[in-house]
C-alpha cells in the first residue's frame, strides 16, 4: 500500500464516526426547529399534557410539574427563536458533518472552532450542575477536538515532508 493511501485512510474511521454523529445531531436540532414551529399559536402546556396522559406519566410528578409550569411561560415569540436556533445548529452540525463525510480541511477546522466554542458552556452548566451526562459530552467533544486537531496537524506535517 502506498504511503499516500496508508495516510489517507488513517483517520478515515474515527472521521466517519464524528460525521455520523454530527448528522444526528443535525438532524435532531432540525426536527426539534420544525417541532416547535408545530406549536405555534398552541397551548405548548396543554399539548404536552395529553402526550403524558396518552403515555400514562404522572402530571403530578416533581420533574413534569415544574416542567408543565415553564412551558405555560413559553409563547409564540419565544417558539420562534427556539425555531430558528434549532434551524441554525442544525445547518452548522450538517455543515460538520457533511465536510468531514467527505475529509474536507475546512470542515476539520470548522468542527475544532465550533466545538472547542461552546466547550466553556459546558464546563459552566458541568460547575453549576454536576451530572454524568453533563462529564460525558464535555469530555466526548473535547475528544473530538483534540483528535482533530492531530489530524490537522498530521496532514500539516505530512505536506511539509511531502515538499521537501
Amino acid at each position: 500500500m502506498s504511503a499516500k493511501k496508508r495516510s489517507h485512510s488513517r483517520g478515515d474511521g474515527a472521521l466517519l464516526v464524528i460525521a455520523v454523529f454530527k448528522f444526528i445531531k443535525g438532524a435532531v436540532f432540525l426536527a426539534l426547529a420544525f417541532g416547535a414551529l408545530s406549536f405555534l399559536h398552541k397551548d405548548v402546556a396543554s399539548a404536552v399534557e395529553h402526550w403524558l396522559d396518552q403515555l400514562r406519566i404522572d402530571p403530578d410528578n416533581q420533574f413534569i410539574g415544574a416542567l408543565l409550569s415553564k412551558l405555560q411561560l413559553v409563547h409564540t415569540k419565544e417558539l420562534k427563536e427556539l425555531s430558528a436556533l434549532g434551524a441554525g445548529y442544525a445547518a452548522l452540525f450538517l455543515t460538520e458533518g457533511t465536510g468531514l463525510l467527505f475529509r474536507k480541511r475546512w470542515a476539520e477546522w470548522l468542527t475544532i472552532v465550533a466545538t472547542s466554542s461552546l466547550m466553556p458552556f459546558e464546563v459552566y452548566e458541568l460547575v453549576k450542575e454536576f451530572t454524568a451526562v453533563r462529564l460525558l459530552a464535555l469530555l466526548g467533544n473535547a475528544a473530538v477536538v483534540l483528535y482533530l486537531i492531530y489530524l490537522v496537524r498530521q496532514k500539516e506535517n505530512g505536506a511539509v515532508r511531502s515538499k521537501k
